[in-house]
């Protein structure tokens, strides 16, 4: 029986490995299209209002872009606790994506959730994502530094299922364009929830249940 759980939670380890690693590639060439800097590329074509009456947006979109893709990969890091053989690789890999999210991508994703695609629902949802970003992002590192490692451990895990928004809100939007063929802007609206509260719920699941 110990043997059976063992051998499905290493299953399931090396799936979300393998997963984790096709949608980060996915990922980076997204941000590479941002690469060098050009207002009227892929997402900023839709964003052209923000893009010129407000100066300050492109600065926030591109700290966003270029900070997630690390925040992302550092998370990821971090989250499967392995040292690679280098000292303090983990702890490094957790400075690293908590400092990241506390200065730059989370202050950055909120005050981009205020012009966010999909009226006023999607921007509600956006914000609140930020701010829980923030948060989980912040009780992490303070439960790691009072040494407090199975909380730490598990507000960690919420963090990068909110990190993980990036990625999963791409998947929903793509199985619901292909399914129902909907308005664009109805689309963001959906697809605003759908990114990050699957994914929470999940991971308050599996804490519960003591998986994580």
């Amino acid at each position: 029986m110990l043997s059976t759980r063992r051998n499905t939670a290493i299953f399931f380890r090396i799936l979300f490995i393998i997963g984790f690693t096709y949608f980060f590639w996915l990922m980076l060439k997204i941000t590479l299209e941002y690469i060098p800097l050009d207002p009227n590329v892929s997402f900023l074509m839709i964003k052209q209002t923000e893009v010129v009456q407000r100066p300050e947006y492109l600065i926030f979109f591109y700290a966003h872009v270029y900070t997630s893709i690390f925040v992302l990969l550092s998370g990821f890091l971090s989250i499967i606790r392995k040292n690679f053989g280098l000292r303090n690789f983990h702890r490094n890999m957790g400075k690293v994506y908590i400092f990241l999210i506390l200065i730059t991508a989370a202050p950055s994703g909120i005050y981009m959730g205020f012009f966010a695609n999909g009226g006023l629902f999607s921007k509600v949802s956006f914000v609140i994502l930020g701010f829980l970003w923030w948060f989980s992002t912040y009780k992490a590192y303070q439960l790691a530094r009072q040494k407090k490692f199975k909380e730490h451990k598990q507000w960690m895990w919420r963090s990068f299922a909110l990190t993980l928004s990036a990625i999963t809100l791409r998947m929903w939007k793509v199985i619901i364009v292909y399914l129902f063929h909907p308005n664009p802007m109805d689309v963001y609206q959906v697809i605003a929830w759908l990114g990050w509260v699957p994914n929470i719920l999940l991971i308050e699941y599996l804490i519960t249940k003591k998986q994580i």
